[in-house]
């Protein structure tokens, strides 16, 4: 019987090497890339969880750092969208060159400030994405421009006790003109951290994927 494939892997951009993740089922039906959100890394519990939910249904997933241990300790930085978008394309051009991952299909995962970058490097990027998820996301911090632009379907999922960012969402979801969807998890806060609710993340990311990314 085959295995999952599980690698730690230096992402070699030139100037800088990120540490992540990269986790290959047999036969996947396409990748999805994870872009975490302020402070987080590449060994984040919440986005490991996710992932192996993904693993499940057949998807690859790369986890990364989006930033090195010194760009991190600047704060600015966690939030420089333009900055963490310019990662996640450099970072989907990488993984055209891995023999794993080649021809598969691209998906975003965006948790927090990491949804700005998966949605604004998805309109950078066009119909290469071909599905984004946004966790608990910042989608207005993308920008209304980039917003307009996305093309691959979306979903956006937001605790129902996180007010200000359901907000943040309803608004997004307006301006944007793909296949999109908002779906509130019932009593979980901004981190998902309530029982059984980042499992129903997962159980909805892992639908929309199998749906759009296939």
């Amino acid at each position: 019987m085959e295995t999952i494939q599980k690698d730690k892997v230096k992402i070699d951009l030139g100037r800088i090497k990120l540490d992540g993740i990269l986790t290959v089922p047999p036969s996947p039906k396409g990748i999805v890339v994870f872009s975490h959100g302020s402070g987080s890394s590449h060994l984040s519990p919440r986005n490991s969880y996710i992932a192996g939910k993904l693993n499940s249904h057949k998807f690859a997933t790369l986890l990364f750092d989006l930033l090195t241990e010194g760009e991190d300790i600047q704060f600015k930085n966690r939030f420089d969208i333009e900055l963490l978008t310019d990662r996640l394309l450099q970072v989907s051009e990488w993984l055209k060159d891995q023999a794993a991952t080649i021809d598969l299909p691209l998906g975003f995962f965006g948790a927090s400030t990491g949804a700005a970058s998966a949605l604004r490097a998805s309109a950078l990027m066009g119909e290469k994405v071909e599905a984004v998820v946004s966790k608990g996301g910042r989608p207005d911090m993308a920008g209304s421009v980039y917003l307009t632009k996305v093309t691959a379907p979306t979903l956006l999922l937001v605790g129902g006790k996180d007010d200000v960012v359901l907000s943040l969402n309803q608004k997004a979801l307006h301006e944007m003109n793909c296949t999109k969807e908002l779906k509130i998890i019932p009593g979980a806060g901004h981190l998902f951290a309530e029982p059984h609710t980042l499992e129903r993340v997962a159980v909805l990311a892992s639908l929309w994927f199998d749906k759009f990314l296939n």
